[in-house]
């Protein structure tokens, strides 16, 4: 089995259009989306995250962190939420993101998480 990162893309102006009883359908058909994955034992982890308004940056690489307001990129899309599945392959993970998708109406980037190296 391999762990996917399915993330789902957005900006604030495209969700602020989109009507409360809209919204609701939304986060009613990600909430059976959840559900599906826990039953079908393919989840890890998942949930929503707050405007990239809200994102704080830490940069340690220096003698001191320096740490600055704000999303980490000049972006209008940013992450609004994700899912980390378990799944057997590519494919399977390419299933679940079409369906998760479909949920959150909107688009879903699917990822690998890189192999643990052998000890």
């Amino acid at each position: 089995m391999a762990q996917y990162l399915l993330s789902v893309h957005g900006n604030d102006e495209q969700y602020a259009a989109v009507p409360p009883e809209t919204m609701q359908e939304m986060f009613a058909a990600v909430g059976a989306f959840n559900e599906r994955l826990q039953s079908d034992g393919v989840w890890v982890f998942g949930g929503g995250l707050e405007s990239a308004t809200t994102a704080t940056v830490v940069d340690g690489a220096g003698d001191r962190p320096v740490v600055t307001d704000g999303p980490y990129l000049e972006t209008k899309e940013h992450i609004g939420g994700f899912w980390i599945i378990d799944v057997p392959d590519l494919d399977k993970a390419l299933e679940y993101a079409a369906a998760g998708s479909k949920a959150c109406q909107g688009r879903v980037e699917v990822r690998p998480f890189q192999a643990e190296p052998e000890a």
